[in-house]
């Protein structure tokens, strides 16, 4: 089985008891649950793909920065015959809510990124069946169990929308 990598820089921001989190809109965990982040842009650090991404997925402003960690999972699509190796930079984050962007940027509204609606999550509202690996792993590391060797999740089941609500 052929394996293709993927890294991502993502932002974990936990406060109140609640996780901030994207609606995904493509890819593998597309209709689930997922961290705001993604991939580098040439020549791009790990902290400006952070604050970019940020931005870009959910309107708010990175205020600080800390404890980087990094996680992997093997996720094989059901059917597909490879799989994704995809890395993960977390760092967890601060906002700044003062500047928080009034409207998500057009390429969210117009569906051309991956990603919609950032909203926040209690813990108990997380589940297998409703998030992406990553958020499954940031759960397990606030309730004080994370898995530090590879996940993998073999016939992952790419969820299918039902009018864009998760």
């Amino acid at each position: 089985m052929e394996i293709k990598n993927h890294f991502g820089v993502y932002g974990v921001c936990f406060e109140n008891g609640e996780l901030l989190c994207i609606e995904k809109t493509r890819g593998p965990y597309q209709n689930r649950y997922d961290l705001p982040g993604g991939s580098q842009e040439v020549g791009e650090g790990l902290t400006e793909t952070l604050a970019r991404e940020l931005q870009e997925e959910t309107g708010y402003t990175l205020s600080s920065y800390s404890k980087l960690r990094i996680y992997d999972v093997l996720v094989q699509e059901d059917g597909q015959d490879f799989a994704v190796h995809h890395i993960m930079a977390f760092y967890d984050i601060v906002l700044d809510f003062e500047r928080y962007q009034k409207s998500l940027p057009h390429e969210v509204l117009d569906r051309s990124n991956d990603s919609a609606n950032a909203l926040w999550l209690n813990l108990e509202e997380i589940t297998a069946d409703n998030a992406s690996p990553l958020v499954l792993q940031v759960k397990a590391e606030l309730l004080g169990f994370p898995e530090l060797d590879m996940t993998s999740y073999r016939n992952w089941k790419v969820k299918m929308g039902d009018n864009g609500t998760i």
